[in-house]
């Protein structure tokens, strides 16, 4: 046993995360998330929200400063009429974590569904999860310890 660790993060996304370099990418999956057909890496963490596995992350990994944007969420796009949906009310939710983690933090990028998708099968990891909220994935790019 180890101390201080929070239980949610299990010793298998421990060790992705130990193994990931600057730049590397893990996904945090939603509920629908079609986690599996795109990981090369996957980790289930099944009965759990991504606010809770966020803020656990967060203690020990370092977003990439050298960055505009080392968040990402996946855009809601627009609705029947060309308008910008509103931001998915989870989002501000991450905000607080990212930015309890990360003071003065303010880099987060709106990438479409099909990119998106892209580059989530490109990213080191993927962590699916039990999220149900609409629009929950997102994207974290790793940085140094300075």
């Amino acid at each position: 046993m180890l101390k201080n660790i929070p239980s949610i993060l299990s010793p298998e996304l421990l060790k992705i995360l130990m193994e990931m370099g600057h730049g590397d990418e893990i996904v945090l999956g939603d509920g629908n998330f079609p986690s599996a057909s795109y990981a090369k890496r996957l980790v289930r963490l099944d009965g759990h929200g991504i606010p809770e596995i966020l803020d656990a992350i967060l203690q020990f990994f370092p977003l990439d400063q050298f960055v505009d944007e080392p968040v990402f969420f996946m855009d809601p796009g627009t609705d029947d009429e060309g308008k910008q949906k509103d931001d998915p009310p989870i989002w501000a939710e991450y905000r607080k974590i990212i930015e309890k983690h990360e003071p003065g933090f303010n880099g987060f990028d709106l990438t479409g569904r099909i990119c998106f998708y892209e580059q989530a099968k490109e990213a080191y990891a993927i962590a699916a999860t039990s999220e149900k909220a609409l629009y929950g994935n997102i994207i974290l790019k790793k940085g140094v310890i300075s």
